[in-house]
């Protein structure tokens, strides 16, 4: 038995790592804080001084292989569906809508992992349906929907214990879930990261009550991926296919319905402000200052992004919350041009305002769905856009407007810190996403190549 000092590990989360040796094999762990790396080292330390036996196996004094083994026998080993449960009923008051589905989607694609597979076994896709279901608080103790009685079953009687995260061969399995889609195809990059940020958390977790004897996340080689939010310069609009986009969505609607026009200055303050959508949603008259003339102000307080029903506090798809990224109690002005004024100013003398005073709405008051602005959106695409191009990538989503206001923003000549504070992002994250979108780039770098191959003498004569 041989013990080494506690070392660092280059990780946020546990950044101290002790190994010891028995019997020629290395073990270790690793701990949240220095002082916690040492009173496990002092334990190890105390046990060899008494003569103890270590298992060869585990690393573990015999004492604690003991114990372990006299616990396990005392009570069931906790199952993957519980365990989720509870983890989740545990962190659900303090999460947002978002970061519940989030957490509960990435548990669910490692719940396809967890179960037993044998005749009978329900489909994948009902699977995860009735996890993302029975994994609500809420719904503990309720019967599940007929059509998800099967799997709901199957999910509470045949998932397996939690400490079967250790079985090399199960935990391929859930490496392999957590990259690719029910259909076989690679899951895109943010995808993967956030399913596992989900896991990871959840594991951490296990082993804080000791369900896991360490994290098996830590110790897997972690999968390059690829960042997919680094922004397209496809789907970027000019400034008269921006115009002709939004001229095309008042035509939208049928039988006296104002379904487009109602949504014009909800596009337009993405392309003129750069606001999310979910701003846009939550804006209220009383952030607006319209002048009537010269530049505008939005003061944003608000968000009112999309989850479902399940996720919110309030039972309502959308759920209610600060601006992203910042104290719940801050808000965020933002300068609008002198044509955004208008079509703003426009929009409330012909449609007014919803409920709570928010500046749109759909036509009953209520807060405008996703679903309405996306199918509004591709109707629109469809009258503004000739065939080749409504194919295309072009001003494929709504957010798409955003994105085309940041870039002309920043092909303007605007400071990247001035564009970042206006949309709500930092400067490192603009630059990220948006380097690859301003024009002249390019020129410029050839430009100093070229300068610096005559300095050298071998330009091409």
């Amino acid at each position: 038995m041989r013990l080494w000092k506690v070392t660092k590990t280059g990780r946020k989360s546990r950044p101290y790592r002790l190994r010891w040796v028995v019997a020629g094999q290395v073990h270790g762990d690793t701990f949240a804080t220095s002082a916690l790396a040492d009173s496990r080292r002092s334990e190890l330390w105390q046990a060899m001084r008494r003569g103890e036996a270590f298992d060869v196996e585990s690393g573990l004094p015999e004492s604690e292989v003991r114990a372990a083994a006299e616990a396990a026998d005392a009570k069931p080993p906790l199952r993957w569906f519980e365990f989720c449960r509870k983890y989740l009923a545990g962190r659900w008051r303090t999460s947002a809508a978002k970061t519940r589905e989030s957490m509960a989607d990435g548990l669910a694609a490692v719940a396809l992992a967890m179960v037993q597979r044998g005749e009978g076994v329900p489909d994948d896709t009902d699977l995860r349906l009735a996890f993302r279901w029975g994994i609500v608080p809420a719904n503990e103790g309720e019967d599940p929907p007929a059509e998800l009685k099967a799997a709901y079953e199957w999910l509470t009687t045949s998932d397996r214990p939690v400490l079967d995260l250790t079985d090399a061969e199960i935990f391929e399995d859930v490496q392999y879930r957590l990259s690719y889609r029910l259909d076989g195809t690679r899951a895109a990059g943010e995808t993967y990261k956030r399913r596992r940020r989900a896991l990871n958390t959840a594991l951490e977790h296990a082993v804080e009550r000791g369900e896991l004897p360490e994290n098996p996340l830590q110790r897997a080689s972690k999968k390059r991926v690829g960042s997919d939010d680094v922004v397209d310069r496809r789907v970027l609009v000019n400034a008269v296919q921006g115009r002709q986009l939004l001229t095309a969505v008042s035509y939208i609607g049928s039988w006296g319905r104002n379904r487009g026009r109602r949504l014009v200055a909800f596009y337009a303050v993405l392309y003129y402000a750069g606001l999310r959508p979910a701003e846009a949603v939550g804006l209220r008259l009383s952030d607006c200052h319209l002048p009537e003339a010269g530049w505008g102000t939005l003061t944003l307080r608000e968000t009112r992004p999309v989850s479902g029903k399940q996720w919110t506090d309030s039972g309502e798809r959308h759920d209610r919350r600060g601006l992203k990224a910042r104290e719940a109690s801050t808000d965020r002005p933002v300068p609008i041009p002198p044509v955004l004024v208008a079509i703003l100013q426009a929009h409330l003398k012909e449609f007014g305002t919803a409920r709570e005073g928010r500046v749109f709405g759909n036509e009953r008051g209520g807060v405008v769905g996703s679903s309405t602005y996306w199918r509004v959106w591709e109707e629109a695409r469809g009258y503004a856009l000739p065939p080749e191009r409504f194919d295309s990538s072009l001003a494929g989503r709504p957010y798409d407007l955003r994105h085309a206001c940041i870039t002309r923003w920043l092909n303007a000549g605007v400071q990247i810190a001035e564009v970042a504070r206006r949309v709500g992002n930092s400067p490192e994250v603009i630059h990220r996403r948006y380097h690859g979108c301003i024009d002249g780039h390019e020129e410029a770098a050839n430009a100093k190549i070229t300068n610096a191959l005559e300095e050298e003498g071998d330009s091409v004569l």
